[in-house]
């Protein structure tokens, strides 16, 4: 048994400033809900359990008579798109209170704890940082909708719409992890298609760290990269075993490309107005790089510019993807972050997935 614990104020409805949904003039749907649920409910197994705090329900600070004209519109609205609420637990506690009821705290949730749920491939959907610690503390992972300012996102965490929430529960999240070790290098990446454009990265070279944060923020890709490197000899097998690796991880995360657009293109204009970068790819299975840059500079930061063109020919290997890249411009820095940036447009239109279409992007029958 799989789950979807979702939340409902800011979540199914729209929470208003004093957090209390008690008039008919405060009920709205979040965009998009209603449609994302009647997928969720008719595509997937997944079992709906509504989880919320409604402080002091029942309490003269929150009369019943205020909470439950919106609470049964709410079912009767959802019911006749077809989205049914397998169990509802609501706590009616305080936040002073300190139950072990109250979410994050998981004692509302004893029946799916004992091991008859698939916590590990089951979902928190909220909009708090309390969802994403309830995830946590359940021990799967959480989907976060608009986050407050002080929600923390991390590697249980996505900040997401709820489109997006529905691709992933349905088609799944794409991540990999790679690990690769030579007597050159020591390389771990772990990578997630569908994050938010997170990065750690340390590569030992700082102008390569920032060029591969382009790559995720741009992507919207969480990208972690820890990289020891015989930075002692120079930087080539740091640059080209981590870009062997990130293609290896593109590659696994991509999966079996069902529903993806396969083909993306980006034209990137630096602000400064100097450089215009092109890049096109094709997730195809076939890799080719067409490298249309000159650089007259020996190096950017301690980054070789010898080393642009070969790791983007080892991406390209790696990832089994054709590659053509195309840069112009007199500001050097400015151009090879315009490619790394444009890339990042490329892979994110790439690997955009349609949860309606999930075929294989080829007339061939095979990629």
């Amino acid at each position: 048994m799989r789950c979807l614990f979702i939340d409902r104020d800011g979540t199914i409805l729209r929470e208003p400033a004093d957090e209390q949904i008690d008039s008919f003039e405060k009920f709205h749907f979040v965009p998009g809900v209603i449609s994302a649920l009647r997928f969720l409910r008719q595509h997937t197994d997944y079992r709906f359990v509504m989880v919320s705090n409604q402080d002091g329900l029942g309490t003269d600070s929150y009369p019943e008579a205020d909470f439950w004209p919106t609470q049964n519109l709410m079912l009767e609205i959802l019911a006749g798109e077809g989205v049914t609420f397998d169990e509802i637990l609501i706590d009616r506690s305080f936040p002073e209170d300190h139950l072990p009821t109250r979410k994050p705290g998981t004692a509302m949730l004893k029946a799916y704890t004992d091991g008859s749920c698939d916590l590990v491939h089951s979902y928190v959907i909220g909009d708090r940082s309390t969802d994403a610690q309830l995830a946590k503390n359940l021990g799967c992972r959480a989907l976060i909708l608009t986050p407050e300012k002080e929600t923390d996102t991390d590697e249980h965490t996505s900040a997401v719409t709820w489109e997006k929430i529905v691709e992933v529960v349905y088609a799944g999240v794409r991540t990999a992890t790679v690990k690769r070790t030579t007597k050159e290098t020591d390389i771990e990446i772990a990578l997630n298609l569908d994050g938010t454009g997170q990065s750690h990265i340390d590569t030992g070279l700082g102008f390569f760290d920032h060029m591969l944060e382009q790559i995720a923020k741009h992507g919207g890709i969480d990208l972690e990269i820890r990289v020891k490197g015989d930075l002692h000899v120079d930087e080539h097998h740091t640059i080209e075993d981590t870009a062997l690796a990130l293609g290896e991880a593109l590659a696994q995360a991509i999966g079996d490309k069902r529903g993806i657009e396969r083909y993306g293109f980006s034209n990137y204009t630096v602000a400064m107005d100097d450089c215009l970068c092109r890049v096109a790819l094709d997730f195809g299975g076939r890799p080719w790089l067409v490298w249309d840059a000159e650089f007259r500079r020996e190096r950017i930061g301690e980054m070789p510019t010898e080393m642009f063109l070969h790791f983007f020919k080892s991406l390209s290997d790696a990832a089994r993807i054709n590659l053509n890249i195309l840069a112009e411009g007199a500001n050097e820095h400015h151009k090879i972050e315009g490619i790394f940036k444009a890339l990042a447009r490329a892979l994110r239109m790439a690997v955009r997935r349609d949860i309606h279409h999930m075929q294989l992007p080829s007339s061939k029958g095979m990629l």
